[in-house]
């Protein structure tokens, strides 16, 4: 069975989508799905994209089952790595994204953390950020949306292009081989062919650089856009050679 293995519902604060009202979509999809809630610890709003995972469990445990497995999305941050160990090794997660959304503790959907600086400064820091967070979090399953940092930059082409910044991501991309973790592709920005074809220079790399397994996810926050581009996602990965995953109890299992 595919998995989409990137869904937000109420414990995300920005999903008002029932648990309920995902699983019941998936189903008429005949998807599975994997619900990945957001946790954003230490970020400046102290209320914002946190959750009490053991109330998490509870609520939810009535949905798991080999159709309906339960994660969470880390925000990875170097100075909470022990707090998401902690959070990440006291629960019975399915799976786990590193995802990073705040750098210098700006959240990077702000326009504050472009002002007087290049792309180059700004993607710099980003991917920076990103490497040191992936060769200490040795604890997730799968790098998050490489190219979160696209949909919110204030720049003419904000997309990320693979020969304008193969310096940082050769080594973001290597260490997830090396650790053998997966590398998500995240759908919601695969709108059609020219998408793909931004996205492929990545994929590609990581796949030569020994990257095996990817995983795939919509981001969805509603029941309309979950399973959305999953078959471009799809067949990205097979021509590529890399093996479509989701995580049950926190080891790979083929995606179909």
């Amino acid at each position: 069975m595919l998995f989409d293995t990137h869904i937000h519902t109420r414990y995300s604060s920005d999903s008002d989508m029932a648990a309920e009202t995902a699983v019941r979509r998936a189903a008429e999809l005949g998807l599975g799905i994997v619900i990945t809630e957001h946790m954003d610890l230490a970020i400046p709003e102290p209320e914002a994209f946190i959750f009490d995972a053991s109330r998490y469990f509870e609520d939810y445990s009535k949905f798991r089952s080999d159709k309906v497995l339960l994660g969470i999305e880390a925000g990875m941050r170097i100075d909470c790595l022990e707090d998401y160990r902690k959070i990440i090794g006291n629960h019975p997660f399915d799976y786990v994204i590193g995802s990073i959304h705040f750098v210098d503790n700006i959240d990077i959907y702000q326009e504050s953390f472009y002002l007087s600086r290049t792309k180059r400064e700004a993607y710099g820091k980003y991917f920076e950020t990103m490497l040191t967070c992936l060769e200490n979090y040795d604890f997730i399953d799968s790098l998050g949306h490489i190219d979160y940092i696209s949909r919110y930059a204030r720049y003419p082409d904000p997309a990320v292009h693979y020969h304008e910044f193969s310096d940082w991501l050769d080594k973001i991309l290597k260490v997830l081989a090396e650790k053998d973790k997966a590398m998500e592709i995240n759908t919601r920005g695969l709108t059609g062919p020219d998408a793909v074809k931004l996205l492929l220079p990545i994929y590609k790399r990581f796949y030569e650089l020994g990257g095996r397994m990817v995983t795939i996810g919509s981001d969805a926050h509603c029941p309309e856009h979950i399973g959305r581009g999953l078959d471009l996602a799809l067949a990205m990965a097979e021509a590529l050679n890399l093996k479509v995953v989701y995580f049950k109890q926190r080891k790979p299992e083929w995606g179909r």
